[in-house]
């Protein structure tokens, strides 16, 4: 599957590694100077059965391994985008984990701990809804919730500074940098929503009795810390985004631009890779034609005694 760029920016939506962002700068309602909803479905749809032809090849291969996050502000359509998007995939090679807040098992571990239980093995995908980067998004709204963690020397919120995160995402670039040097592809998504739209999806979380159980006063309480949201989002992608682990901010006020735009840069990153089937040797190949002989000579075989009885009879 290959879309123009003018359709899919994907340059434009990538986060230039080692350049500070601003996420004004990004159109929430972005979504392609030559689609609309229809074209866009159909383009979605190619896509999936594109998806899913090449994560056979990921696992036949066996040399690769795929990791996709997606983070956004409440309402911004993660759920959706796993849905629609992942649809298309063999389930036996994709796992999907939704990461709420750590119990008191998971913070007497390292705070990488659980996300690396849910690593993907080679040749499987793995989809984090929410990942390891929350340590440094809410934890960094709410510096409270760091005490928590018990971590050596840091006993109040003001030991929480500067240095602190710098140090945490100093530890979250080594930990992706070493991952992706072992064969695992990280691919980072932000689905970046408007306020207006979030508002327009809470209320309808509230009229429509089908979706109340998607609504919690707890979202509506880290809505107004938006603009905290939105400072450390932009610090964080600044900080992380790299080539072996790109971050990408989709237009998420339309919710089929972002979940095309989010299977685009999919296929585009498997493009890279030049995946295939493993080759056959020459001396599996003759293996293979003693089989097919020995198979078609029971087919034969059956087939004689079948007409043998019905002439007896």
């Amino acid at each position: 599957m290959h879309n123009d760029d003018k359709v899919i920016p994907v340059k434009k939506l990538m986060v230039t590694p080692n350049k500070k962002i601003k996420l004004k700068d990004f159109d929430t309602s972005y979504k392609g100077k030559t689609l609309n909803k229809q074209q866009s479905e159909k383009m979605l749809d190619e896509s999936r059965k594109y998806l899913a032809d090449v994560q056979d090849k990921l696992y036949a291969h066996n040399r690769y391994s795929v990791l996709i996050i997606l983070q956004a502000m409440d309402a911004a359509g993660k759920d959706g985008a796993v849905k629609h998007i992942m649809s298309g995939f063999n389930p036996l090679g994709v796992k999907v984990y939704s990461f709420k807040a750590p119990n008191a098992y998971e913070l007497d571990h390292d705070y990488f701990w659980r996300h690396e239980l849910a690593l993907p093995a080679r040749g499987e995908i793995a989809i984090h809804n929410r990942s390891h980067y929350e340590n440094v998004l809410v934890t960094k709204v709410h510096p409270q919730w760091i005490l928590n963690e018990n971590i050596p020397d840091v006993e109040t919120v003001e030991e929480i500074d500067k240095k602190f995160w710098d140090k945490r995402y100093k530890q979250i670039r080594r930990f992706e940098k070493n991952l992706a040097d072992n064969g695992m592809v990280i691919l980072k998504f932000f689905l970046h929503v408007s306020k207006k739209e979030q508002k327009k999806r809470f209320l309808e979380r509230i009229e429509d009795p089908g979706k109340n159980w998607k609504f919690s006063l707890s979202d509506l309480k880290e809505r107004a810390y938006w603009n905290d949201y939105q400072k450390v989002y932009e610090e964080a992608m600044s900080e992380t985004s790299a080539e072996h682990a790109p971050w990408f901010v989709v237009p998420a006020d339309d919710k089929w631009f972002a979940r095309l735009a989010i299977a685009t840069i999919i296929a585009r990153q498997f493009d890279k890779l030049k995946l295939s089937y493993p080759e056959v040797s020459q001396a599996q190949k003759q293996e293979l034609q003693k089989a097919k002989v020995q198979l078609t000579s029971e087919v034969e075989q059956k087939t004689k005694k079948e007409k043998g009885k019905n002439k007896k009879e």
